[in-house]
């Protein structure tokens, strides 16, 4: 229970940006009391443990240009105090663009490649910087092959994580500070005062109790089930969140090429980024070093499956799996590789492109009371973590943005 006067914040959403939300909450304004509730019966099950960990901090439309950079620094520097590099494999990263010589040339920029399957370094800010030979764990840097490779970011501009330790690491600094985790719990309803304010949050546990968690403010970050968990509160509100997926499969391995870092100093060697156009393939295949030797390898994305209840474990397509694993060898250069994990994960899109991060007004939700929602990260969720949780905390306690979202709303 709250004491009287104590403001209540409930996040509905545990991954990576509700608990970046709590985590930052918690930090600014240790007496509020604030609930976390997630109903997936596994944490971090979807994009928040299974993304490629990939931050850049340049590569964004000028709407979410504030944010992007904001989140970036705001990585950088938790590494920097709480020793990400071993905690979370936080590594700076280089960048690069491997281009074959059968690709047709493309112009566009924005966050169209989202949907049409090209390649986000497009995206890199001022385009192809030099270039370079890759490095020695892709085929073509032991081939000493430069054409078609170009370095488009260095360690200033773009970084790595583990995504799943990083959400870790938040949620238990934010319980460590008070907040209380609700999971697995299924939001149902709120709770209003005869004259139609907020005042509660119905949930129901795994072992189907009904509990009210009192809420003054609520915030809204369940990733692509945005849209149903708002339905689901505010059943008489016409607004709705045109928040849909895009399925991405991946790969996590291990190459002989590319060896575990022993952490032998503070400082965490430099990971790799490599943003491919293979016309054989069909997609433009994106490869990512982490420093705790593992490999990532996505991409290779759909529209098309469909988005479950939340927590419903989702099987990856075995004819897409093996297309992966075909680019893997070639990319790779061997058949000496270890295959770690096979994933498939939604991550949450707005037709923009771009996140939604806003206020929800009386009239789009039906009662009288502060709710905030914020989704559709597509595959910068990650990335734009620590700055979404950031903003999403300030404007809870009424505080100015560290970041212009102004444009990132309905």
């Amino acid at each position: 229970m709250s004491s009287p006067g104590t403001e209540n914040v409930v996040i509905v959403g545990a991954g990576i940006i509700g608990v970046a939300t709590a985590y930052h909450l918690s930090l600014l304004s240790p007496t509020t009391t604030i609930h976390l509730v997630e109903a997936a019966p596994t944490l971090f099950h979807s994009a928040s443990g299974k993304a490629a960990g990939f931050l850049a901090r340049g590569w964004f439309a000028p709407a979410s240009a504030a944010l992007g950079a904001l989140s970036f620094d705001l990585h950088r520097k938790l590494a920097a105090e709480h020793g990400g590099g071993k905690a979370w494999a936080y590594s700076p990263s280089t960048a690069y663009s491997i281009s074959d010589a059968q690709a047709p040339e493309s112009a566009e920029r924005g966050e169209d490649w989202l949907f049409q399957g090209t390649s986000r370094a497009l995206m890199a800010g001022g385009g192809a910087q030099q270039r370079s030979g890759a490095p020695e764990w892709l085929a073509v840097g032991r081939a000493g092959e430069t054409s078609g490779v170009e370095k488009i970011s260095d360690p200033s501009g773009t970084a790595q994580v583990d995504p799943l330790l990083l959400s870790q690491f938040l949620l238990d600094q934010a319980r460590s500070r008070g907040v209380q985790l609700h999971h697995p719990a299924t939001p149902t309803g709120v709770v209003t005062s005869p004259s139609n304010a907020l005042t509660g949050l119905t949930i129901r546990t795994a072992d189907g109790a009904e509990q009210t968690l009192p809420c003054d403010s609520l915030i809204l970050t369940a990733g692509v089930w945005t849209p149903r968990v708002f339905s689901t509160l505010f059943p008489s509100s016409s607004t709705r969140l045109p928040i849909t997926q895009l399925s991405g499969y991946s790969l996590v391995l291990r190459s002989p090429h590319w060896a575990e870092d022993p952490y032998t100093d503070d400082s965490p060697r430099t990971s790799h980024a490599a943003f491919t156009t293979d016309p054989a393939a069909g997609f433009s295949p994106e490869i990512f070093s982490r420093a705790s030797g593992d490999i990532y390898l996505a991409g290779l994305n759909t529209t098309d499956v469909p988005v479950a209840d939340v927590g419903a474990h989702v099987v990856p397509e075995p004819r897409e799996i093996a297309r992966l694993k075909d680019v893997a060898k070639k990319m790779l250069g061997t058949e000496q590789l270890d295959i770690l994990s096979e994933g498939l994960c939604h991550r949450p899109v707005m037709p923009t492109g771009m996140p939604l991060l806003t206020a929800l007004s009386e009239h789009q939700t039906g009662v009288v009371g502060k709710v905030w929602v914020s989704s559709g990260h597509g595959p910068w969720g990650i990335s734009m973590s620590l700055g979404t949780g950031l903003v999403l905390a300030e404007m809870a306690l009424g505080k100015a943005p560290s970041a212009d979202v102004s444009q990132l709303c309905l």
